[in-house]
């Protein structure tokens, strides 16, 4: 709004803000454009002095604020950790905020990129910054805020506990910036973030700066999702669209083998062809609807679709626009090693790029990608096909995005997308200050349906779920830092707990309800004659006897039957004790089964003829005679039947009189107590003793619910900490933690600091760890190693508004390990402090137990890489290993991962994957110097294509690996020193160019 424009109470009101937030409004002036109000909201609750959680839509601008938290830190000569949940995206905004202040003031830390890790403002993956807290690193003096970009993320299954670790361990002063995708549970989190941070304002805005349509892509027809024109509402699909998916759904024949369909292929003349990947392309294009992301959920299917659109001759460039393209990709890519070009399919990227076409997954070469996203950026590229990892974080919006399918791998099965995930990938369509409106395409396939899509863009509904469990490395560090009884604490204070404490409120005031109308039920039942409930007790008590003896009379009857039904032969004469067929039978088939129970076949005196089972003979089954039948018996025949009869009814055999069988509880002893007890007790007597019997009833049903309901209570009940207690537990039995009974002479054994609580004994471990902090060794993809919920505690969450644990640095921790009769981290334990992988105890076990002695540096490896590299797919498979060493050496890893696979199973705790092999192979021969077309081209990953991005990410992993080997042990140590050498061994050629 100009000044000319504003109204006098406007300018008054902008007068009186400048005067009062400075910082704010020196921000304004070297913004390029005008905060809309919740971005103006959530900046002043910052420049106020409060924490703050801003939950907005894709696209809506979060991080305007947190680049107001660098602008304030900057100006009040403190400190601002902008953190992410990915390289690519850390990158981005590394890029972003040097552009604006300049390369001295920004740093960045990635766990395999250190640039100016010193700086004041400094971007970083949130391993980095949860690895720095655990260091108590000296980078983290004078640190005033940090950002949590993506915050949501904290909901991720295995990287998701890292965030609130941070959250938890970062010291008071600390301001928090969480900026966050649209969720319907904002004020949850806002309000446990208020718990365990103090003030925290939240900010949520639910209005896209960008109107988004939603459309289906029906055969050959593009249709509104929804009627009358109205954007985001599931009050009713397009009729016209119905109409179109029902006609094509009627000529669509599902395949299936069988008859008429050789060799399993549909047949020619029927079945629904979706429109080619081509065909979706030029159809948004000749609406005006590009650049579009085409999202495929598949690497290859990514790949596929832009080898299917350069073949058909498809091209989205003018003349212009190629030579600028052109001039980027040289750049991009001037350091690439020209013999690798033609594996890493670079010529046939770049046509690809010159049409104005490429794809976009994590599987492509950093430097690939890197381009991709920059050519599309500046509208160079039209169509990326893209799988779901482009949508988290990086600024890659469209006009419009289209989705190939609604149905996605997420590491283990196929699943349908959620509301969530859907508004997240769509959120890409509509480029503020470009489109004035944006698009989703949903290609209809066979099985969709548009009111379920509907209902997948109208939903509104994103509850986040805390993904937070105790680990290995998370549980030696806390005690470590604060000692068991406050790390119980601090878990205590998890969101996952509060969540939990939350679930459980219902139930408990249901348990609460129940207790008071059992009471009543008491009273109810309340008899002058003596204690009715006891009485109820014994009345329930012969009623359970009684059942439980008939269940036996009933399964011994029904063995004894089947038994003597077995011994049943044809000719036999038999009487049917009760039901219709009453009266004798002649068996004209025994009906023997082999895996069941005996089914005769038999014709009656009255001339039925039919099988007869167990359960008509209530009890076994006597043979009462003979008869001779011929070897053929036509029983259909009305004229046979006749004659079986006459013949039975000749033989002179009467059919007994039914026969009852004795039934247990008659000679039953504990029953007869029982009875004779019952009997005896005061209350027997009672003239309303059925009345009150009734109370009792309810009584006894109610409080059986109500015991239920308090055993759920309790498995849900500070689960974390025991899970915690049970993870201790294991440690020590393998000698990571000790048990300190008298507190050692010279007094503690740690000292608190600015920094953390530190052991005196250990400066070099310290030092070691701050630079492995400040060099960004811990990998993004190495988060504590999750382990399974039980349900976590209930509690009494409208009390918890305070922190229990003080940090370190501000008293004396106590419970910590020098603390009498308190528990310690050992040598072995120290090491595992540093371990950051989800196999980290097998890792520090390895290193334990010397298995990766003697190995040379290429061999070691290919070892330590089957403890990183998991491939797409359930559960490793055999893969090519080289010989000798490194087979024994990855047999002994299997060895002791069995060992420790039996003890978490015993402990009742997730067990650490097994270690995987398929990348052994590649690594091992890139280590050994060999090229990467040899490498590529004769790798053996079990089954698995390994592509040029993966085998750098895949290295990269292992180089950080290694890096943190290399320190845990030290470069004197035989392991070390070949840890040090594998590092620079493969760090060469594209993984050494590897930025992502």
């Amino acid at each position: 709004m100009s000044s000319a424009s504003r109204s006098p109470a406007e300018a008054y009101a902008e007068s009186r803000r400048r005067a009062s937030r400075p910082q704010l409004t020196d921000f304004l002036s070297v913004v390029s454009f005008e905060l809309d109000p919740f971005q103006l909201r959530a900046c002043e609750f910052l420049e106020d002095g409060h924490g703050v959680l801003v939950c907005a839509p894709t696209g809506a601008g979060k991080t305007v604020v947190g680049e107001f938290a660098v602008h304030l830190a900057l100006a009040e000569g403190r400190k601002c950790f902008y953190t992410t949940p990915i390289k690519a995206l850390s990158n981005q905004k590394y890029a972003d905020l040097c552009a604006r202040y300049g390369q001295d003031k920004v740093g960045l830390l990635t766990g395999d990129t250190s640039v100016n890790g010193d700086a004041p403002v400094v971007v970083m993956t949130t391993e980095v910054l949860r690895n720095m807290l655990y260091a108590g690193s000296s980078t983290l003096n004078s640190l005033g805020y940090v950002v949590m970009d993506e915050v949501h993320y904290l909901a991720d299954r295995f990287r998701g506990p890292v965030w609130e670790e941070v959250i938890l361990h970062l010291p008071e002063s600390v301001r928090l910036v969480g900026l966050s995708a649209t969720v319907s549970n904002a004020e949850e989190f806002g309000e446990w973030l208020v718990t365990v941070r103090g003030d925290t304002a939240v900010v949520v805005d639910e209005h896209r700066p960008v109107p988004l349509w939603q459309h289906m892509l029906a055969g050959p027809r593009m249709f509104d999702l929804f009627a009358d024109d109205v954007a985001d509402t599931h009050v009713k699909i397009n009729p016209q669209l119905l109409r179109q998916v029902e006609d094509l759904a009627r000529f669509h024949v599902p395949w299936t083998r069988g008859r008429g369909n050789k060799g399993g292929r549909p047949p020619r003349s029927t079945g629904f062809k979706p429109p080619s990947r081509v065909d979706v392309v030029q159809r948004l294009d000749a609406a005006g609807l590009l650049p579009a992301i085409v999202f495929v959920f598949s690497r290859a299917g990514c790949d596929a679709a832009v080898n299917q659109c350069v073949r058909y001759g498809l091209r989205l460039t003018t003349p212009d626009e190629v030579e600028v393209i052109r001039r980027i990709v040289d750049e991009k890519t001037r350091d690439l090693p020209q013999d690798d070009l033609t594996v890493l399919g670079y010529w046939e990227w770049r046509e690809a790029l010159e049409r104005g076409i490429a794809s976009h997954h994590a599987g492509l070469l950093p430097a690939f990608k890197e381009t991709v996203e920059e050519l599309f950026v500046r509208g160079l590229v039209k169509a990326v096909f893209a799988t779901e990892t482009l949508a988290l974080g990086i600024n890659m919006p469209a006009r419009t995005v289209v989705l190939e399918k609604l149905v996605k791998y997420n590491g283990e099965a196929h699943v349908d997308l959620t509301p969530g995930e859907y508004t997240q990938l769509t959120g890409r369509a509509g480029r503020r200050g470009i489109d004035v409106e944006g698009h989703a395409v949903v290609v209809w396939q066979p099985g969709v349906d548009p009111k379920a899509v509907g209902g997948l863009a109208s939903t509104r509904t994103y509850p986040l779920r805390s993904s937070f469990r105790p680990g290995y490395n998370m549980a030696v560090n806390l005690v470590h830092r604060l000692g068991a009884p406050a790390a119980r604490d601090l878990l205590e204070q998890s969101f996952a707990q509060f969540q939990a404490d939350r679930s459980v409120v219902g139930l408990a005031r249901r348990i609460e309800r129940n207790r008071e109308a059992l009471a009543g039920y008491a009273e109810s039942m309340t008899c002058h004659l003596g204690d009715f409930a006891e009485y109820a007790s014994l009345r329930r008590r012969v009623s359970e006897r009684e059942k439980a003896l008939a269940r036996q009379n009933t399964s011994a009857s029904r063995a004894e039957t089947a038994a003597s039904l077995e011994k049943l032969r044809k000719g036999d004469v038999i009487a049917v004790p009760s039901g219709r067929r009453t009266g004798l039978a002649v068996v004209i088939d025994p009906g023997l089964e082999p895996l069941g129970e005996p089914r005769p076949f038999v014709v009656t005196e009255d001339r039925w003829a039919g099988r007869l089972t167990s359960t008509d003979f209530p009890v076994p089954v006597e043979v009462l005679g003979k008869v001779r039948l011929p070897k053929q018996v036509d029983t259909r025949s009305p004229r046979s039947r006749r004659d079986l009869a006459a013949t039975l009814r000749n033989t002179g055999i009467v059919a007994p009189s039914a026969r009852k069988r004795r039934s247990t509880a008659d000679d039953d002893a504990e029953l007869a107590t029982l009875r004779r007890a019952l009997r005896a007790h005061p209350c027997h007597g009672c003239e309303k003793r059925e009345e009150h019997a009734r109370w009792g009833e309810r009584y006894h049903r109610l409080l059986a619910e109500t015991e239920q309901t308090e055993r759920k209570v309790a498995a849900t009940t500070h689960s974390l900490a025991r899970e915690f207690d049970r993870i201790r537990a294991l440690l020590r039995e393998r000698g990571y933690l000790e048990v300190v009974e008298d507190e050692p002479e010279g007094g503690a054994v740690f000292e608190a600091s600015s920094e953390g609580v530190v052991s005196e004994g250990a400066a070099s471990e310290r030092a070691a760890s701050e630079r492995a902090a400040s060099e960004g060794a811990a990998s993004e993809g190495a988060a504590s190693a999750g382990v399974a919920s039980e349900g976590v505690g209930a509690g009494e969450p409208e009390q918890r508004k305070r922190r229990v644990v003080r940090r370190a640095g501000q008293e004396r921790v106590s419970g910590g390990p020098g603390r009498r009769g308190g528990e310690r981290v050992t040598e072995h334990g120290r090491r595992l402090t540093r371990l950051y992988s989800e196999s980290d105890l097998l890792a520090a076990e390895c290193l334990r137990h010397g298995v990766w002695k003697g190995l040379a540096p290429e061999e070691l490896a290919a070892v330590v890489s089957s403890l990183v590299y998991e491939a797409r797919r359930d559960g490793p498979m055999e893969a090519r290993l080289p010989a000798g060493k490194v087979s024994d050496a990855m047999t002994a890893t299997a060895r002791l991962w069995a060992e420790l696979e039996d003890d978490e199973r015993r402990h009742r705790l997730d067990r650490t994957r097994q270690p995987d092999p398929g990348f052994a192979w590649a690594v091992y021969r890139w280590a050994r110097g060999e090229s990467l077309e040899r490498v590529l081209g004769t790798t053996d990953t079990g089954g698995t294509e390994l592509g040029a991005g993966d085998f750098v990410r895949w290295c990269r992993q292992v180089v950080d690996f290694l890096d943190q080997i290399r320190d845990v042990v030290g470069g004197g140590d035989p392991v070390g020193a070949a840890a040090r050498k594998a590092v620079d061994a493969l760090r060469r050629g594209v993984v050494a160019l590897a930025t992502v």
